[in-house]
């Protein structure tokens, strides 16, 4: 035992197991709506935050200036190109279409996902649970004020859950459609069919209005070549 101990800092191993914990419960939120990050994502995203805070921390000693002078470290060295990376990743979850953003929300919990592990990097547990905790709050109850106040206050508004399954050659097809006709879109996936490669699934959320709007949109997307199979629901979080 005393071994290990010498071998493994149990303050750095409880520094990286919160962040994977902290991080797992907002991924899991992410994962849970069907959005492009999340359980593994966001898991590394902050793990590696986190890491690159520690190595800031203690990966760079003290080094002999001048006799017994020592030089001083810069320990905001490394840590703060995470910040500046994690610009890079994501921006790669934000997608464009014309005047139409989306993925904004996804990048934004990509960038917490950071702090939280530099804050767990850094010792810091009470920040990074409370950044934790309202960031879920957030991501959760913003999204049901959008649901039940913005979006019931317009009248026959319905909020609807589309799964598409169509073939592959015609899924780029299908997802600019629905990018180019619908605006009012909470969210829109599009992967592949892990039981049929000659399929993509295309998963979608949106508001429209309308007395029967589920009967119409099935009737509309009845004329789109290339869907083998579509399901119309209305979305209840």
């Amino acid at each position: 035992m005393e071994s290990i101990s010498q071998f493994f800092d149990i303050s750095i191993l409880i520094r990286v197991l919160s962040a994977v914990l902290l991080s797992f419960t907002i991924g899991l939120e992410r994962e849970m709506t069907n959005k492009y990050a999340g359980l593994r994502t966001n898991i590394l995203v902050c793990l590696g935050a986190c890491i690159f805070t520690i190595i800031s921390i203690y990966g760079f000693p003290e080094v002999a200036v001048s006799g017994n002078e020592m030089g001083t470290r810069d320990t905001a060295r490394v840590a703060a190109q995470v910040v500046t990376g994690i610009g890079f990743i994501g921006g790669g979850t934000v997608l464009r279409h014309g005047a139409t953003v989306l993925g904004l929300t996804t990048a934004a919990t990509l960038w917490i996902s950071a702090s939280i592990g530099m804050a767990c990097g850094a010792g810091m547990y009470q920040l990074a649970i409370i950044g934790t905790v309202f960031s879920i709050i957030t991501l959760v109850s913003v999204r049901m004020f959008e649901k039940n106040v913005l979006v019931s206050s317009t009248k026959n508004t319905k909020r609807l859950k589309i799964n598409i399954s169509c073939l592959n050659e015609h899924s780029e097809k299908i997802y600019d459609y629905l990018i180019e006709n619908y605006n009012h879109l909470s969210e829109i996936s599009k992967k592949m069919n892990k039981n049929d490669e000659n399929l993509t699934k295309i998963n979608v959320i949106l508001d429209i209005a309308g007395k029967k709007p589920i009967q119409s949109m099935y009737k509309t997307f009845q004329k789109i070549d290339g869907i083998e199979s579509i399901s119309i629901q209305e979305f209840n979080e």
